[in-house]
Parts: structure tokens; sequence; C-alpha cells
């Protein structure tokens, strides 16, 4: 496909491209032997000189009318747009996930660039009515400074366009650490915005690994916030640190996330949207289903309806079009998920479809959708994340019996009910401890314009994408005027 691809890719500080390093190999997830190209690894110091970088550029980027800083973001939602096709298929050939999806991905990352530069245009304080008839009383909300940007590798677009966009239409700095897997995506980011005209130093992109350059990143005396995205043990670890110096810190962790069907529910609907859930993206989503909670009544009809399509959607290269599941991203990953099925198997699992490597597909890190049942409510399998195409049935015998199942767990991030009861379906939204529900839908897919994040375990409390987003980004100042003339 089209765009270029410069030698080794590195990150970008204070308008230039740097690619110094120790350098690692991008790989293909369907075929590891496709080297994509060679990044070059960003050590503390580089980190250092991208938030001090962040740090200097602020001044005038918060000074920038907020119409033009939307401008930007504006024509960065359009390049990407009129780039989506190769983008997706880099991202595809990257990170795994199926073409299609990938390209969609990459709309939805534009769509977020041109949403928050609508939000330029709206009001950013209010006016109040005063005690004293000489004083003019207003609050504004303004930005936070430098903030960094820490994401994961299974969303490589989306996830960084719904931290980084609002963060610069609301006039703050960024310094961006993504997932080191995924430095080919994360760098056609950049080029979107700095062929916008984003001035030097507004948005600087450090490819590295977390271990190396994350603490710099979360500790620096010039960053002001930080969100993340990623694993509850790292996110958590970020929390602390931020805490302890007095840093916002913003978290959006695992999940593992219930759909519950109910006997009256439509069982093709719900096999479908379960399916979709459970195994898109390889199951790779915070917001993947992974507890699937079945009406007694129906459990046997559900499971061999899911089963079936489990079986017959096709495993394949993520660049073939006619593939529905992509490989898993990396090796590492890829043991996970075996040691996980392995794990299921000792703990005296029922295997309905699925259950292993396709190995026929070659070295690429492809696990069949599996779909397991006979699990104890204390297995590991049922308790922890997997991030792998896998869902796990456990029956129930009534809607109170189901509602405790979905909610036990630690995490809380989204839940699905599938049901032709509306008031079961409003009783389970007040009911289910999760900040994202969703009524005869699979759990995962999320609209840009509403808040998302979690309860629990799952997140840190506060909410991205929306309006909402305007919450982490910026502060209130208060102005008291004595209007009274001398």
């Amino acid at each position: 496909m089209g765009l270029p691809i410069r030698g080794t890719l590195g990150s970008h500080v204070a308008g230039r491209w740097v690619a110094d390093g120790e350098a690692a190999d991008d790989l293909n997830p369907s075929r590891p032997t496709d080297v994509i190209g060679r990044s070059a690894m960003a050590g503390p110091d580089l980190a250092d000189e991208a938030c001090a970088a962040a740090a200097a550029a602020y001044p005038g980027w918060r000074s920038t009318p907020a119409p033009a800083r939307g401008e930007i973001l504006r024509q960065a939602g359009d390049l990407l747009d009129v780039r989506a096709d190769e983008i997706g298929h880099e991202l595809a050939r990257e990170e795994g996930k199926t073409v299609v999806e990938a390209v969609s991905e990459t709309l939805r990352a534009a769509a977020l660039f041109r949403y928050y530069a609508a939000q330029t245009l709206e009001p950013d304080g209010d006016t109040y009515p005063s005690a004293s008839r000489t004083t003019f009383l207003y609050s504004r909300r303004e930005p936070v400074g430098v903030v960094a940007v820490i994401t994961p590798w299974n969303f490589p677009i989306a996830i960084p366009a719904w931290k980084i966009a609002p963060a610069l239409a609301y006039g703050n700095t960024v310094v961006w650490k993504p997932a080191d897997l995924v430095p080919l995506t994360s760098i056609r980011v950049v080029e979107a915005l700095v062929d916008a005209g984003l001035p030097p130093g507004v948005l600087n992109l450090i490819i590295g690994r977390g271990s190396t350059v994350g603490e710099t990143l979360v500790t620096h005396s010039a960053v002001s916030a930080i969100t993340f995205t990623g694993s509850n043990a790292v996110g958590r670890a970020v929390q602390l640190q931020a805490v302890a110096r007095g840093k916002r810190a913003q978290l959006e962790l695992g999940g593992k996330n219930p759909a519950v069907v109910l006997a009256d529910a439509d069982l093709g609907l719900a096999a479908e949207h379960v399916a979709r859930g459970s195994f898109l993206s390889a199951g790779q989503k915070c917001t993947a289903t992974s507890r699937v909670i079945v009406e007694r009544p129906v459990m046997e009809e559900f499971s061999e309806r899911l089963s079936a399509l489990a079986q017959e959607w096709k495993v394949g290269d993520a660049l073939d079009p006619t593939s529905r599941v992509g490989p898993l991203s990396s090796a590492a990953q890829l043991e996970t998920v075996l040691g996980y099925l392995q794990t299921a198997r000792t703990e005296g699992a029922t295997i309905l479809a699925g259950g292993g490597r396709a190995d026929e597909l070659g070295e690429g890190y492809f696990v069949r959708p599996t779909v397991l049942t006979d699990v104890r409510p204390d297995s590991r399998i049922l308790r922890e994340e997997i991030f792998g195409p896998v869902a796990t049935l456990l029956a129930v015998d009534s809607y109170d019996a189901a509602i405790a199942a979905a909610n036990d767990t630690p995490f809380g991030l989204s839940a699905s009910v599938f049901t032709r009861d509306l008031g079961a379906a409003l009783a389970f939204a007040n009911e289910i401890k999760a900040g994202v529900v969703k009524v005869n839908l699979e759990s995962a897919g999320l609209e840009y314009q509403v808040p998302f994040g979690g309860t629990k375990d799952s997140s840190s409390g506060s909410r991205e994408q929306g309006k909402a987003a305007r919450e982490f980004f910026t502060e209130w100042k208060t102005v008291y005027i004595d209007s009274q003339r001398a």
C-alpha cells in the first residue's frame, strides 16, 4: 500500500524525528517472519527531552485560540480519513486485527479528531450572580498543562485518538508513549497532526518500552497529568507514583465482562452478539465478552448456537478480507492464552469449540474461537482477564442468580443482557456494577460522544470520551472582578 515507511522507525520530539537507541523488529503476528520495519527504542534521556519540549510548547499552544486548535484537529481527522485504507492495512499487518476492523478503527480515530475539533467551539465557562452589586463573577475551564498519554497495543489508533484529541483541543501539550508493538501505526497518527499544522513540541512521541521510559514520563516535574490504558498491575503502579507527586491520574484497566442470556431472549441474536463480543479482535478488548451467564432452560440451545458460530468463523491472516478472526498480537500473548486454556482443562472444563492453536495456519499467533463450559465459579478462567477469543459459559437458575454471578468479579467495565422483557432489561441496567451496559448488544463497541469508563478495579473513577473528557483535561478557574467605577 501507498504510505512510505521511513528507514528506522523512531520517536518524534520537539518537531524532529529521532531514531537513536536499541533497535527492535516490528513483526507481523499473522506471519512472524514478515518484518515490517525496525524501531529505535528510546531511553530515559529522550523521554526527559520530550517532557521538556512539551513544557516549552505549552504557553504558545495554550494561548492559541481554541477554534484555531480545533481547525488543526479537524484537518488531521480529514487526513486520517483520506489515508484510512493504507493505515488500516498497516495496522492489520502490525497488530493483527482483521483489515475490516483495522480500517474501521482508523475511520473512528478520524471521527474522534473531528468531534473534539467541534468541542473547541463550545462554551468554556459560566457566569454567576454575585452577592455584591459591583462584582462580576465568572468561572472558566483551563488546560492542566503537560499530559503524559500511555496507550496499549490492542486499539493502536482509536485509544490514542480519544486521549490525544481532547488533550490538545483543551489546550494541553502531550508526551505520548504507545505500546512498543505498534510503532508504525503510532507514527501515522503523529504524521497526520504534523501535516495538519500542529506546532513542534505540542505532541511528542516516545517509542520505547514502558520498563525503560515509563517512570520518567510519570514522575517528570513538567508533567501535570497521566492518562493510562493497560493492565491493572501497571496502572495501579502509575497511579501510586502520580498521586505521591500530586499529579492527576486517569486509568482505564481490565475487564471480565459478563453477558447475561435470560430464558426469554432471542437466542440467535444473543449468540451472534456474544460471538462478536468474545471473538472479534481475537478477544483482545478490555470490553470483550468473557463470561456468558445463561438461564438453565436455554443453556443447551444457546451453547449449540454459540459453538456453531465459533466453528464457522474463519480464522486467518489479518490482511485476508474474508478472515473474521485474526491472530493474537504477539508470541507472548499466544503463550498467555494457551496457558489459560491448559489451566481450564486442568480445572475440569469442557471444551465445546476451539480450545487451542490453529496449527494449519503456520507460525502465526492464531487461536481458534473457544467456548468452555463446566467451569467452577472459582476457576481462574472465570476470574482473570484472558485477552483472547474465549467465552466461558455458566448456567444459572434465575435472574437473581444471574445478576449475582455477573457482579461476582473485581472488575466492572462493561456488561450485556439479552432479554425481551423491558422490566428485566431496566432492572439489569440498574443493578449491574459496570460503567457500560448494553441491552441485546455485544459488550464491546463504543460510541465516542458518550462517557466511557468502568467501576471497581476497571477504572480510577474518571471517564473518557464525549464531553466528560473535559473534566480530566481541564481545571476550573474562578474570577472575581470589582466593576465599580472610580
